[in-house]
């Protein structure tokens, strides 16, 4: 089997379908399953085919900026074209949402090979970003169309494939694989890095971490409203977006700065000590944008309980309750997740509970090569669908 995945982006893009993506291609390599993908370039890697040396092929197609979070890649048809004609692929795997996978049904070469569609969100007509709504108007046409001509999808966790109204016709044709980590990828940090993060802890007695885009979806502002009800907490959020000065005002507005800091992206290594020597994560976010939380993975990866809203239709909610290693909330609610860090602050013990649940799960549930043993069954059943 040759599989040619199609992706949005490819590390050292910061991501959660990335860094999944990244993650699922080695272990399906060592399922000896030959892959390749074509991605989309960005400015910290620019547009570029195979790398001399390199085990799994990848392609990145010329990217001009991202228009409603899409990317904007005119030629990526000719890349995919291309990346078909070089790579000789079995099966096409598209990683949606994703608009330059739609080129899939205009290009000869791939309509005749067999899709497999894995689902990691839908386009939301989004209650927080009302622009998501109008132009889903044009995309659900070849969203539709894609999901018919597909021989599987794959949905990352029964509560969203049950919530789904995308894929509510194409149920049959459904199966569930949940999101997977390799715990390899993130070692322990290094003495250097811990040391990093103790000096941006300071000297709180209860640290918290959240991690991802400042954008409309994630919650931060709520976040924030909580963590000021706790004196004794600190609060450090990683990520960049739109939204950053709008938190930075509203920080200046509380009076916050010495408890709450805003970084940007941070290096691997800082960010996995940040992880490794915080009390607990959050994942404060407001609707089903927000799918499944793959940073919920790297918090089992060190043991740290988290923190996550429950948002109806979504996998986070299914993930934690997997994992049996946090605490969940309603989304948007400041005095119910004060109530849920109050609770974790105040015990050590359960906090250690939680955590070493979390430990388990990863290894029962997420690890990255269950994942692909699973994707590995699924490959041979479009391939040989008689057997």
């Amino acid at each position: 089997m040759r599989v040619l995945h199609i992706g949005k982006f490819f590390p050292p893009f910061a991501g959660g379908m990335e860094y999944f993506l990244a993650d699922l291609l080695p272990a399906l390599h060592s399922q000896g399953i030959t892959v390749a993908a074509l991605v989309h370039a960005h400015p910290s890697v620019p547009a570029a085919g195979p790398q001399p040396g390199q085990a799994i092929p990848l392609w990145r197609a010329p990217c001009y900026g991202r228009l409603l979070y899409a990317p904007i890649s005119p030629t990526f048809p000719l890349w995919l074209a291309r990346a078909i004609d070089d790579f000789s692929p079995t099966i096409l795997h598209l990683h949606l949402p994703n608009t330059s996978a739609f080129w899939a049904l205009a290009v000869a070469r791939a309509r005749r090979l067999p899709w497999i569609i894995h689902w990691h969100a839908d386009v939301v007509s989004s209650q927080l970003d009302r622009r998501l709504a109008l132009a889903y108007q044009f995309y659900r046409p070849l969203e539709r169309r894609l999901l018919a001509t597909s021989q599987a999808i794959i949905a990352t966790s029964p509560d969203y494939l049950n919530s789904s109204t995308a894929l509510r016709p194409w149920q049959a044709k459904c199966q569930v694989i949940p999101l997977g980590l390799n715990p390899e990828r993130i070692p322990f940090p290094a003495a250097a890095a811990l040391t990093q993060a103790a000096h941006r802890w300071g000297n709180a007695s209860f640290k918290v971490l959240a991690v991802g885009r400042l954008t409309y979806y994630k919650g931060h502002e709520t976040l924030i409203d909580a963590v000021a009800g706790i004196p004794k907490a600190r609060l450090i959020i990683v990520g960049t977006g739109e939204r950053r000065l709008r938190l930075e005002n509203l920080l200046k507005t509380l009076g916050l700065q010495d408890r709450i800091t805003l970084t940007d992206f941070l290096p691997e290594a800082e960010l996995h000590a940040l992880l490794a020597t915080g009390d607990v994560l959050c994942l404060p976010s407001l609707e089903r944008t927000e799918a499944f939380g793959m940073v919920l993975l790297e918090a089992m990866r060190f043991q740290k309980p988290v923190v996550a809203s429950d948002i109806p239709g979504s996998g986070v909610g299914w993930v934690v309750r997997q994992g049996r290693h946090g605490l969940l909330i309603p989304p948007n609610d400041p005095d119910v997740l004060v109530r849920a860090l109050r609770e974790l602050a105040e015990s050590p013990q359960r906090r250690a509970e939680l955590g070493q649940a979390g430990r388990l799960a990863l290894q029962a549930i997420f690890d990255i090569k269950q994942v692909a043993e699973q994707m590995r069954s699924v490959y041979e059943t479009v391939c040989h669908p008689q057997r």
